[in-house]
């Protein structure tokens, strides 16, 4: 099977995704890891103003399989939370890498998207 790993962003061995809009960084799962997970049916985010850190755990995505932690690919203050995943958290099927983001973070340092996987690096780790 092939998974859709768009050449525009970034991504983590975790399977959550980054891209850089306007500076602020948006965050959310790939569409391997959306498949994997199966029927999201819960998805618990941080408040705006919260801080994330690097490689650590930011929000819960609950599934009919499994309850995963998504982690954050950069380090900084969360500044947007999309709020339509709480009452549509089947967003995160549908388009993972579209209505289904999760959050958007002012980062820290703008150099970290730099150290995450390529779209062809990250495509390969999925084959």
């Amino acid at each position: 099977m092939s998974f859709n790993v768009p050449d525009d962003r970034r991504y983590l061995d975790s399977h959550e995704w980054a891209i850089e809009v306007d500076g602020l960084v948006r965050i959310g799962i790939s569409d391997f890891a959306q498949d994997e997970l199966g029927d999201v049916v819960f998805v618990e985010l941080p408040d705006v103003d919260d801080a994330v850190s690097i490689d650590e755990s930011f929000g819960v995505v609950e599934s009919i399989k499994a309850v995963s932690d998504i982690y954050a690919p950069v380090s900084g203050t969360v500044v947007e939370v999309n709020e339509d995943l709480i009452d549509a958290p089947e967003l995160v099927n549908e388009d993972p890498y579209g209505d289904g983001w999760m959050i958007a973070v002012r980062p820290e340092d703008d150099s970290q998207l730099a150290d995450l996987l390529s779209p062809a690096a990250y495509a390969s780790q999925i084959e």
